[in-house]
């Protein structure tokens, strides 16, 4: 048991130096919410080397964490709902087993856009943030594939490594 609070603590804390690194990458796509999505390195290994309890407490804790200290309670609901909506699908996805974990990043890093965007169009009370989807499946493709190809290669190199 006090290795998994250690482990838990030090993917938190890794989960908040990537959204604080993130936050020092000048990267502007000209639309809200594209993100290259570093702190779901945490996020993912812990899915894969855990389970969705685990998966689901760090990604809460994340952004509640990052959004008190980097942002405002507006980037905690937009990231509170794409971050659950990822890692239910993720979570599906990987239980099917016929995903590779680059498919299931993939999977992750589209749908958090998508519930990010939900929120939006709630939000706002307005359908038209709804044209920005189609950049923001890409984005979501594209970097869910970094993320994935990074864990992967994580995942390789702390395979005899136990978390639970």
């Amino acid at each position: 048991m006090k290795n998994r609070a250690a482990y838990f603590g030090v993917f938190t804390a890794l989960a908040l130096i990537f959204s604080y690194v993130e936050t020092l990458i000048p990267i502007h796509f000209g639309i809200p919410g594209v993100k290259l999505g570093l702190a779901n390195l945490a996020i993912v290994i812990i899915l894969y080397k855990t389970d969705f309890k685990e998966a689901l407490l760090l990604s809460v804790t994340r952004v509640i964490l990052a959004g008190f200290i980097f942002g405002s309670l507006f980037s905690i609901l937009y990231s509170m709902a794409g971050g659950v909506l990822s890692l239910i699908v993720m979570t599906v996805m990987k239980q099917r087993k016929s995903f590779s974990i680059i498919g299931v990043s993939i999977a992750g890093g589209v749908s958090h856009n998508i519930g990010q965007l939900v929120v939006a169009m709630l939000v706002v009370e307005t359908y038209r943030v709804g044209y920005y989807l189609p950049v923001l499946l890409i984005a979501g493709m594209v970097t869910g594939a970094v993320i994935g190809i990074v864990c992967r290669e994580v995942l390789k190199r702390v395979q005899n490594i136990r978390f639970a």
